[in-house]
């Protein structure tokens, strides 16, 4: 009996130390969740109580908006642009930092820090002057007699540099992709080494397939990631030129925050939350194809 009571103790002992955790879940990310899905059939402004208009909102969204539109081209541009070489850089990387050399440890760490700065505003604002038309990287450029590039004027490239500033952001990717580097079984290069395969062939046939479960996730958080990007379209170009680096998340911030429509914001944000999964379940729907493990098996 005594046992029993001192095993209930112990439980409630954990569900205190997690209790924070629960009441922050709860506070911070359940109701917000529930809610904004309430708020998205209203009319909520943040001053008045919101009036309830069924599916108003999103008949505007999808019928009499054409900066929805133009958010969703530019995002999802946006995203096979970036995510693909984002995770393409961050292989290579990962394959450098493999090797076994001294003080490899410290570069590991170097590569890594772009990733904990490159989110912030303060990295965005540093990008702006970097890019600018009397930037450093064109007055590199001039040095090399190569002509400037208006980098973030001209709407047919200012994509390409925020898309530039989420690839330099790699080390999260980077460091998976180290870890499962290290982890795929020398045997297997020492048989390919006595069939005489070459390192680009070993690559491709061995790496590479290896890799394939943690490509799968990177993929997915990376897509995410991409899909809900704000910080650099904000403080480096404010979606423009011409609307170019619109991006889904500076229209829905300027739904709700300008125009303090929060009632269509969270319509916004809704759709957007939509399409994410269903991108993620068709990337896992299709990954039975591509993605395999170290015993043979497929997803």
């Amino acid at each position: 009996m005594f046992k029993r009571t001192k095993r209930k103790n112990y439980r409630y002992i954990g569900l205190l130390y997690i209790l924070p955790w629960l009441i922050g879940l709860m506070i911070f990310q359940l109701y917000p969740f529930f809610m904004s899905f309430y708020y998205s059939f209203t009319n909520f402004n943040m001053v008045a109580p919101p009036s309830f208009i069924g599916l108003d909102n999103y008949k505007e969204i999808f019928t009499n908006d054409p900066g929805f539109t133009q958010a969703l081209k530019v995002t999802s541009l946006y995203v096979i642009l970036a995510v693909p070489v984002k995770l393409a850089f961050a292989l290579f990387i990962a394959l450098i930092l493999s090797a076994k050399l001294k003080g490899i440890n410290l570069f590991r760490t170097v590569y890594y820090l772009p990733s904990i700065l490159g989110g912030s505003v303060a990295i965005a604002v540093l990008w702006r002057f970097l890019f600018m038309r009397d930037g450093v990287v064109n007055n590199m450029l001039g040095n090399l007699g190569i002509p400037s590039i208006d980098w973030l004027g001209n709407p047919d490239v200012a994509l390409y540099t925020l898309g530039l500033l989420s690839v330099w952001q790699f080390g999260s990717s980077m460091v998976l992709f180290l870890a499962g580097i290290q982890q795929i079984p020398g045997d297997l290069y020492e048989a390919g080494s006595i069939d005489g395969a070459s390192k680009t062939r070993m690559f491709f046939k061995i790496t590479v397939p290896m890799l394939t479960p943690i490509v799968l996730f990177n993929l997915i958080m990376q897509m995410v990631n991409a899909f809900q990007e704000f910080t650099g379209a904000f403080v480096i170009t404010n979606g423009g030129p011409m609307k170019s680096t619109y991006l889904y998340a500076l229209k829905l911030y300027e739904e709700a925050f300008t125009f303090f429509k929060m009632g269509y914001a969270s319509a916004l944000s809704w759709i957007l939350f939509v399409i994410i999964m269903v991108v993620t379940g068709i990337i896992f729907k299709t990954s039975n194809r591509w993605v395999y493990y170290e015993d043979g098996g497929k997803s």
